[in-house]
């Protein structure tokens, strides 16, 4: 019989034994809870699990030079804002320029059914950018990220599959904004 196993048999007394057993259960519920969080804590803590913690740049303030109506420019923003970010209007009042010159989705068939018809898609988004100062000089080298992901396609379930498309151009979206920020975490001051 395991340890978890008796523990669950101590808060049924036995017949007669009720005066004997009067009060240990919550005790070695309590013991056993105890032991669990432990036991978890020190799995999670074991596995290099920590807690995000404070965000820290290079820069104080960032003017960001990408097309207004684009909704991955909306969403950068506010991702940096909610960092800590200052995030000012115009390139004179910022410490550094952030330059994302293409934002980009794109679509491509991945297979066909027998029929010629497409099954399965790749969809993709790309974004190029690039930080430097009023200066011109480079806090950090032009990059771009590039997201993929597949989908399959019916045409018994249309709207659904338009559905998951936008769906997934709305994550992958999210994804290349959380790693552009992480990325300007890493940018240092041209010597």
């Amino acid at each position: 019989m395991s340890w978890f196993e008796r523990l669950g048999r101590a808060d049924r007394p036995d017949r007669g034994s009720a005066s004997r057993t009067a009060g240990v259960p919550v005790r070695r519920r309590g013991l056993a809870g105890f032991l669990f969080a432990v036991i978890l804590a020190s799995a999670v803590a074991g596995c290099g699990f920590h807690l995000r913690g404070d965000v820290s740049y290079a820069f104080s303030t960032l003017f960001i030079n990408s097309p207004a109506n684009v909704p991955f420019t909306a969403e950068l923003k506010r991702a940096l804002a909610g960092s800590g970010m200052m995030l000012v209007d115009s390139a004179a009042a910022a410490q550094v320029i952030l330059d994302v010159s293409n934002v980009t989705d794109d679509k491509q068939v991945l297979s066909l059914s027998g029929g010629g018809r497409a099954r399965e898609f790749l969809l993709t988004k790309r974004v190029t950018f690039a930080l430097h100062d009023a200066g011109g000089k480079d806090w950090l080298p032009a990059g771009e990220i590039v997201i993929r992901r597949s989908f399959t396609f019916s045409e018994s379930e249309v709207l659904a599959r338009e559905a998951e498309e936008a769906r997934l151009f709305k994550e992958m979206q999210t994804d290349v904004v959380q790693q552009v920020a992480r990325r300007l975490q890493f940018a240092k001051k041209p010597a």
